[in-house]
Parts: C-alpha cells; structure tokens; sequence
C-alpha cells in the first residue's frame, strides 16, 4: 500500500503537487527539497531537490531538457540504482499517462516560484552541452557534432571501453554469464568479418571506424586491406599508433575524411570487396539516409557486400529526445528498421539478411555502467563532474529503451547486384533474427 508523509509542510509539499500535475495527479517519485522536507510515495525512487538553479532549469525548459540540465549540473540527484529509478518512473506514465497542466495550474507554479525565490533568469546551460552552428548536416556542422561526443579524450573512452575499444553493441552468448565485454566484442567483430565473408587479400572499407575495433581485427585475423574513415582526428591518431604498433600499418589506411568525399578511386583504382558502416548511419540525418546508401552502392564492387549495424527508433523523437540531441549525439536521426531496409533497396542494393540485436545492447550497456560505476571517481577527476553525470544519465536510459523495445539496433546484410555473374548459392539469409520486438 502507498504510503505518504503524513504533515505536508515545506518545499517538497509545495513542489509535490505542481510535479504531479505534469503526470495526471500521480507523482511516480518521492521528492525531497533542499529543506529537508519530502512528499511522495515512500516506495517509490528518491529524487532530491538540492538548489534553487535545479527548479529554474525547469522552469526555463519544462521537460526533458530542464530535468537533464538539472541533473547534470548536480541540482537533482537520484538516489541508488539510476536504471531503476528511471525503469519505475517510466512504468507510471505508462500507466497513468502524462498530461499538460491548465491555466490555473500554471499561475499557481507562478506564484510558488516567486515564494521560493527562483524568479529570474535561468542559469546557463552546462558547459558539457552540444553548441553547433550552421545548416544541419553540413560538413562543418556534421564534423563539429561528431567531435563535441567523441574528441572527449581517448583517454576516457579508454577508460569506460574494454580492450577493443568497441564503441558499439557486442554480441553475447547467453549460456555463458561469466564471458567478458572483451570477448562479445570480439565475437561482434568476427560476426561482421565472416557476414561479409572477408578473405585474405580482401578490401575493406570501414565507414566510421572509431577506435579502430573493426578495422584492425579485419586487419589482424582476416588478412584484409582496411581503409577507414572518421571526422574525430583523436580517433585517427589512436588508430594509426595502434596499427604500428601492431605490425599492421601495410594493411591499415585511416583518413580524417567525409563519407560524403570518397570518390571510386579515392583509395585506390577498383571499388571495394566489402564495405562496413557499425553504428555510424545514425549521423547522417534523416535526408541524408537515401544519398549515403546510393555512396555506399557505389563504392561497392558488383558482387560486393556491406553489413551496416544499425540503431532503430520506435515513437516521436527520432533523435533520441532532447538529453541525446543535446549531449550526446546532436542531429542523430533513426527509423523503423524497414524503413531502413526500404532505402538500402531503393539505392539498388539487394538485402540478404537481418540479426536483430536488441537484447544484447542492454547487455553491453549494463556492463559499460558497471564500469562507469566502479570508476566513477576517476571519471570525475579525468573528464569533470559533469561530464561524469552525463554518461550516467545517457547509459542509464540508453539501456532501458533498448530493455523496453524503444529502441533497436540491428545487423543488415546486403551485396551490390553483379549484373554478369550471379552467385544463387548466396542467395540465402546469413542470418536469422536472433531477437524480436
């Protein structure tokens, strides 16, 4: 049974009501003010109210934004397990729904904020948020959004990522629970080679190759000539200094390079035997889609294979919502996963087969919060106390709208038609769904 505080006095009582407005009277967290005080369901997650800024985040930006400005900036805190905290609120609104508060709801949130002092203006964003310019999805605009989330420092993907340094889902075998984030990248990495069906000698083109998994297993294990592109130059650099150090810079070629600006012959006479895009289609917007899939046709070989690995979206907010757009991945756009398959047919390639991963980012972005968790002192001393809140705020609700099957993420393959020899015996699927949703 739902059990509240008995004597509604202070700033939590104040704030309770007005909060439960926005979810058609039921608050689906026990709030606590700065004051002491609280209101709210005893069983529910603990959100704490620390400073005057956090209630004018909101009230500058009501929703999503002014919540993740207020986190992130230390003004709301969380207590215990943010996934879950986040998995219970989620559960309410679906429940009970969310609702938009009337006029006289709105003059009494007026007149609470002149009582409690936050009349004003709103502090500035936190300096970890997005700030890009330009016409969207522009070069400039395009290499700009790409750096500002991942020419962070390698050194603090070094310290969140495994050995691999895998950005991306990894594939885990579910009867083994002890198999290491390492090893199911591993086995993510050997799924993509032998899809495209990679031999030594092959050539390999990575399109948004980040630190350089993909690139250099292919490389290493398959004999394969990889050339690679990024728009982040800390990714580039850490990919050619592993490439010497590894023996390996014969067969590697990374350029700081648009997709948009490889031509046929950029690396070379002849087009590609493979091509691979992991988790990089999501940049491209969503008018950009049908020109990257017509580019990737076209650097293909006839006969020529490409596996793209893919996020998929499910409701309004095709980017994400306002917390990813702003301080993760600015202009990321996803689809349906037919969608997506609609256009790779309409560039003229032809789709051969689809694994459903869904079930396995959950998987990969738990263990990545695992490691944030018990290195969470060292992120703050590494990259701020911001930028801390921010991967824990966007791994926790990454993971749990891939756990509710808002989003997706999936392996297509397909092959450029050779319109002179025709191979029947690949006509098959080279892979079944291994998830549904």
């Amino acid at each position: 049974m739902t059990t509240t505080h008995p004597r509604p006095r202070g700033v939590a009582h104040m704030l309770g009501p007005l909060a439960a407005a926005f979810f058609n009277g039921v608050l689906p967290v026990r709030l606590r003010a700065w004051d002491g005080s609280e209101t709210g369901p005893l069983d529910a997650p603990r959100v704490t109210v620390r400073d005057r800024d956090a209630l004018r985040h909101v009230l500058a930006r009501p929703g999503e934004l002014g919540l993740s400005r207020a986190y992130v900036t230390g003004g709301v805190e969380v207590e215990g397990d943010l996934t879950d905290a986040l998995r219970r609120v989620w559960a309410s609104v679906e429940a009970h729904g969310t609702s938009v508060p009337g006029p006289r709801t709105w003059a009494r949130i007026a007149r609470t904020a002149v009582v409690l002092g936050v009349v004003g203006p709103p502090p500035p964003p936190p300096v970890s948020e997005a700030r890009v310019r330009g016409r969207r999805h522009s070069r400039e605009r395009d290499a700009a959004a790409i750096s500002h989330h991942y020419d962070a420092g390698n050194d603090l993907y070094e310290l969140l990522l495994d050995e691999t340094m895998a950005y991306s889902c990894a594939l885990w075998d579910g009867d083994d629970p002890g198999q290491s984030l390492a090893d199911a990248q591993r086995a993510k990495l050997d799924l993509i080679c032998d899809t495209l069906r990679l031999n030594k000698g092959d050539r390999l083109l990575d399109v948004g190759c980040g630190w350089g998994s993909l690139t250099l297993h292919a490389a290493r294990w398959y004999g394969a000539h990889v050339s690679a592109l990024t728009l982040s130059a800390r990714q580039r650099d850490h990919v050619l200094a592993r490439a010497e150090e590894e023996g390996l810079e014969q067969l590697v070629d990374v350029r700081l390079l648009d997709y948009r600006d490889v031509a046929h012959d950029t690396f070379g006479p002849g087009g590609f035997d493979a091509v691979a895009s992991v988790e990089m289609g999501e940049h491209v917007g969503r008018d950009g889609y049908a020109p990257f899939a017509r580019q990737l046709h076209g650097l293909l070989s006839p006969g020529g294979s490409l596996l793209v690995q893919q996020m998929s979206r499910r409701g309004s907010q095709p980017g994400g919502g306002p917390f990813i757009e702003r301080y993760v991945a600015p202009d990321m756009h996803m689809r349906p996963l037919g969608e997506t398959v609609g256009l790779l047919e309409d560039a003229g390639l032809e789709v051969r087969g689809v694994r459903a991963m869904r079930e396995h980012y959950v998987r990969t972005a738990r263990a990545w919060t695992d490691v944030l968790e018990r290195r969470f002192d060292e992120l703050v001393a590494l990259a701020g106390p911001e930028a801390a809140r921010v991967w824990r705020l966007y791994l926790a609700g990454g993971s749990l709208a891939f756990e509710e099957g808002r989003m997706g993420v999936d392996q297509i393959l397909a092959v450029r038609p050779d319109p002179v020899i025709r191979d029947e015996t690949s006509a098959e699927p080279v892979a079944e769904a291994v998830a549904t949703r």
